[in-house]
């Protein structure tokens, strides 16, 4: 296995480099509203993108994407996440199309994947409830056969983009015996049928506020069941599985970013007649982020080869995003450190960065719940 980048990968990756550099990081402190992006920068970063070969990168050619795999996916969610002018949902690269909804067939494509696609309609994934966020083992949504439909209860809560999506692919148990080894499927829903309702949303450290959907005795047809009866959670950890190489490979820019504002300022911040970058102690903590970076950034090629090779990597998708997220989150703390007062500020991007990654070693998977499987692995291999 070989983590060496092929010559147009290392191409794209030097012109993406470039453009956060000149382009995202000079606008960081001015382009974002809580966390969403100011409209005129959105329009802005997404022709960039355009320019740069990356828009609809996450979609197959066969739907008018540019098939990009996750290994060379994993580059450019790195260079991305060195510039914290982007909000945890973005959408510079083009419409945000859960693999899910690409097991949908016939009159179901024509009205909600191909409308994702053309950007006319957006999505939600609601899985996490008050008591199953980490244990979707103990979901209580309940899915009940009623003829032609499912009628459907429960609460879902921390849902982001649940205010403005037009329909959600949720989560709901289907047969209580199953749990998560089939007795949860999944449901295209419309956001505006009869039951469904926004209750509470939660302003967060990280800048976003994610919405609670109450569902009460809501009927959705039996054609809205994607992928089958039980596959629910299965397809799901599928889509999640993914979703973790992408929060290690952001976390391992988040981590870069926070190695090159550290040495930037220790270089230049004097004390006591030297440079901070003379302090051994100082030395000895850039060193240790560096050598974190480069074993994240080993971590998240490693899983993300694996995938595209079709081989199983639960485990080492779980790596990543343990890993990574927490290396990320020890680096800004150090570049934190090392700035002093002036890093504790609004005025520089780093506080931001610092809420964010500390919202990311809970969301979508714990750090706990990580090393737990990890661990369970572990007792079994020795």
């Amino acid at each position: 296995m070989s983590f060496d980048l092929p010559e147009e990968l290392i191409l794209l990756r030097t012109n993406l480099r470039r453009y956060v550099d000149n382009e995202m990081i000079p606008h960081e402190m001015s382009c974002l509203q809580g966390d969403e992006l100011v409209p005129e920068y959105a329009a802005r970063f997404q022709d960039g993108m355009k320019k740069l070969g990356l828009w609809m990168m996450d979609v197959p050619c066969e739907y008018g994407g540019q098939g990009l795999n996750l290994f060379q996916k994993s580059v450019v969610w790195e260079e991305l996440g060195r510039s914290a002018a982007l909000p945890r949902s973005d959408k510079i690269t083009g419409p945000q199309v859960r693999s899910i909804l690409y097991a949908l067939e016939g009159d179901m494509r024509e009205r909600y994947l191909f409308p994702v696609l053309r950007g006319e309609k957006s999505a939600c994934f609601a899985q996490t409830e008050p008591d199953a966020g980490s244990d979707p083992a103990n979901m209580k949504t309940m899915a009940v056969a009623d003829g032609d439909h499912y009628v459907i209860n429960g609460v879902k809560r921390f849902i982001t983009g649940a205010g403005t999506a037009d329909f959600m692919q949720l989560l709901a148990v289907t047969d209580k015996t199953l749990g998560t080894r089939g007795g949860i499927s999944c449901f295209i829903v419309d956001m505006n049928t009869p039951g469904v309702s926004l209750g509470a949303r939660h302003d967060t450290m990280m800048g976003d506020r994610p919405w609670e959907i109450i569902l009460d005795n809501v009927r959705v047809p039996k054609s809205h069941l994607i992928g089958g009866l039980g596959a629910g959670f299965s397809a799901g950890q599928k889509w999640i599985g993914a979703g973790r190489i992408k929060h290690g490979a952001r976390a391992v820019g988040v981590a870069t970013r926070a190695l090159e504002m550290a040495v930037g300022y220790a270089k230049q911040r004097v004390t006591f007649g030297r440079p901070l970058s003379e302090r051994q102690g100082i030395q000895w903590q850039l060193a240790d982020i560096y050598m974190d970076v480069e074993v994240g950034r080993m971590l998240v090629r490693r899983a993300a080869q694996m995938i595209d090779a079709g081989q199983e990597a639960r485990v080492e998708t779980y790596h990543c995003k343990y890993f990574c997220d927490e290396m990320a989150f020890r680096a800004l703390d150090v570049c934190m450190q090392i700035h002093g007062g002036i890093g504790l500020t609004r005025d520089m991007p780093i506080e931001r960065m610092w809420r964010r990654q500390r919202g990311d070693r809970i969301l979508e998977g714990a750090s706990e719940v990580m090393q737990t499987v990890i661990a369970r692995h572990v007792l079994r291999q020795f």
